[in-house]
């Protein structure tokens, strides 16, 4: 979410209220219709729809392709809604004539794709998503046999991400002789996916949302690896990401204070690579023997649950308080970055120390960041509890919504890369996840951009079914003997094993591979390819040793601007319905101050007019919204003198010390309020908050 005006001007006269409510708005038919600019920001919302949206031919101030794209498929949803006004199959419901002859559903005989789609941004394409639009009336999933079945003539093994397998008969072993590694994700798939061949919510991370979208890499990076997303600048890999929180459940609040997960699947072409990290870049505990500990110590007590998603309980702190090590993440969790503003303004590290390694064999340590390009903010505690009671869903909304509006959201990738020698002379352990390594001692290296630009088209079979899993690993990609990631490598996959129901969660359509895959696996739970030949087993001459080891062969008015810089302007009033601005335009309000307070903004525009006076400065909640915009350190755009008296109204100061100029207050009056207000007001809105209102509340001169 970004700059959301939060009132518009009501008419210059109201009728008088009746007793029993306000009065009723004119019929549909007498009030003229909204200008589409009027509410291009409004058009993405997920809460509600605009009650009166724009004629077909109304287009002026849609200057955005997906603006347009929004205005047409709500029109279109509207006109499906309105072409089955009730439901003419109850008549015939009874009666043993018309039980004999049931009539045809009523329907529309839909031609405008748009108005079916679950998302307007379903036209992005990549590999992983094909052309991005649907064949009309057709579900792939109900084709013929062929579409699934599996020929592997003249095809290396593979594992079930699509990784090439270069030995197929021996394991990984501590040298020639020695004893097996539990770090053998090939044998641990294999032989995992043998021993469910006969044939629930995550346990931890239960509670996230994700999207679809695209990576590009800034340069080749040959010279430190051999990954195939990095091999050439400007190349795009498809990714699937998912954010999230670790202790609550899945219908817990976003804003609690919690580790927040930041998983990334790549579909490269040499198989899938999940690096799967949080928003702090150290970890509770040291080793996997203790994950079980830590996540039943911050889980609800298992006596009477209590509390849901929160760490501020007793056997947490007991845990904590034995724990040492664990301080370091805890300090990060208490801080401002246990209740992030947004997934868009959250960072991510890949938490452990894995390997990169070259053509010729060589590797060398790496440390995954992601940096959010709208920079990294948090919430203020006020907010988070307040935010938890209007809209549970806050993080969740805010990224479909960005999405929707096409402010897609973006980050770098940066790496660490540093060498053994390197490491031995840290005065800290690289492999211990308690501990980061300072970027004064290795720079971070940004690599390539990471782009969030579709919403899946359904929550339960994209986002809650995908599957990561730290051993999805690819070539040019290996682990260090990290004993936190060690464990993670088998952790993962047993989860899915029984979240997902068995050894084929792999082949749901969202955690497939666009690399092919290729072995002898066959049966289990929910398979869906279907195999041609005899053999399942290698070597074999009876498939022509196929298929065969790989060997050493993946954002109205003048306020225009804040569209252009993206930002998702909405009308906010008292009451829900149209008023008439001073100009005569019609503005259409399409949620209260009671529904959306102020802590589901990140800023506010004050009307001018004396009529917008006269209503918003007598109404408790108004100046309510006012005080919580400005004590939560928020910009605020304050138009002409009503602007300044409704600021009055609400006992907040012009300035921070009686001269001292307050950044995030912009006074917009006379010949300012044309485009250079508009740029201050931007420019403050960029910074989210604006602290030196508590400084100058603290300094005792």
């Amino acid at each position: 979410m970004a700059a959301r005006p939060p009132t518009a001007e009501p008419p210059a006269s109201d009728p008088p209220e009746p007793a029993d409510g306000p009065a009723p708005l004119p019929a549909p038919a007498a009030v003229a219709r909204p200008r589409a600019r009027d509410i291009a920001g409004s058009l993405a919302a997920s809460v509600s729809g605009p009650a009166l949206l724009p004629d077909d031919d109304d287009t002026e101030g849609l200057e955005q392709p997906v603006q347009l794209q929004l205005a047409l498929q709500k029109s279109g949803v509207q006109g499906m809604a309105a072409a089955v006004p009730f439901n003419e199959l109850k008549r015939g419901e009874h009666g043993a004539e018309n039980a004999r002859h049931p009539l045809e559903g009523a329907h529309d005989d839909l031609t405008d794709d748009e108005a079916s789609a679950s998302t307007v941004s379903e036209d992005a394409d990549s590999d992983k998503l094909g052309d991005g639009m649907p064949r009309p009336g057709y579900n792939p999933n109900n084709g013929p046999l062929e579409r699934v079945r599996v020929d592997s003539r003249h095809r290396a093994i593979t594992t079930n991400q699509g990784v090439p397998v270069a030995d197929n008969q021996n394991s990984l072993k501590a040298g020639l002789r020695g004893p097996t590694l539990m770090e053998d994700f090939i044998l641990r798939e294999k032989l995992t996916h043998f021993d469910h061949e006969r044939i629930p919510e995550r346990v931890v991370h239960a509670r996230g949302s994700g999207a679809h979208g695209w990576f590009e890499c800034y340069e080749p990076l040959g010279a430190l690896c051999r990954v195939d997303l990095f091999s050439e600048a400007g190349k795009r890999t498809p990714v699937f990401v998912r954010f999230s929180t670790v202790a609550g459940e899945r219908g817990s609040a976003d804003t609690v204070r919690d580790t927040r997960g930041f998983a990334v699947k790549f579909y490269t072409e040499e198989g899938n690579w999940d690096l799967v990290g949080n928003n702090i870049p150290v970890f509770f505990i040291q080793d996997a023997m203790k994950f079980p500990d830590v996540i039943h110590a911050v889980k609800p007590e298992p006596h009477h649950q209590m509390p849901q998603a929160s760490s501020a309980h007793d056997t947490f702190w007991d845990f904590i308080s034995l724990m040492p090590e664990s301080l370091h993440h805890t300090l990060w969790v208490m801080s401002d970055r246990g209740i992030p503003r947004s997934y868009r303004t959250m960072q991510g590290f890949g938490v452990n120390t894995y390997r990169l390694v070259d053509e010729a064999g060589r590797a060398r340590f790496v440390k995954f960041h992601w940096l959010p390009k709208a920079g990294t903010h948090s919430l203020v505690w006020d907010e988070a509890v307040k935010i938890a009671g209007a809209d549970p869903d806050y993080h969740r909304r805010d990224l479909w919504e960005a999405i929707e509006s096409g402010n897609y959201p973006e980050w770098e990738l940066a790496l660490q890369v540093f060498t053994d020698e390197q490491a031995e002379a840290f005065s800290f352990d690289v492999l211990d996840p308690t501990k980061l390594v300072p970027e004064e001692l290795v720079p971070l290296r940004r690599v390539g951009r990471l782009v969030l630009d579709r919403n899946p088209d359904n929550f339960f079979a994209e986002t809650e079914q995908v599957a990561f899993c730290v051993a999805h690993v690819v070539p040019g990609i290996d682990f260090s003997n990290d004993p936190l990631l060690q464990g993670r490598i088998h952790s993962y996959l047993d989860t899915q094993l029984t979240r997902l129901g068995g050894p084929n969660f792999h082949e749901i359509p969202v955690n497939a591979s666009v690399a092919q895959v290729h072995n002898h696996q066959r049966d289990g739970l929910h398979r869906q390819a279907v195999h041609r030949g005899r053999v399942a087993y290698e070597p074999n001459s009876l498939g022509g040793g196929c298929p065969h080891q790989a060997g050493l062969a993946g954002y109205v008015s003048q306020r225009h601007a804040l569209l252009d810089a993206g930002a998702v302007p909405r009308w906010v009033g008292l009451r829900l319905g149209s008023v008439m601005a001073a100009d005569g335009s019609l503005l259409t309000v399409e949620a209260t101050i009671d529904a959306m307070p102020s802590v589901l903004w990140d800023a506010a525009v004050l009307p001018g007019g004396g009529a917008a006076l006269a209503t918003l400065a007598a109404r408790g909640e108004a100046t309510d919204f006012i005080k919580d915009q400005y004590r939560h350190d928020k910009p605020i755009l304050a138009l002409g003198a009503t602007g300044r008296e409704l600021l009055t109204a609400a006992g907040i100061p012009v300035t921070l010390d009686g001269e001292q100029a307050d950044p995030g207050l912009v006074l917009a009056g006379g010949d300012e309020a044309g485009p250079p207000a508009a740029a201050r007001f931007l420019a403050a809105l960029a910074r989210h908050r604006h602290y030196e209102r508590e400084a100058a509340a603290l300094d005792p001169f």
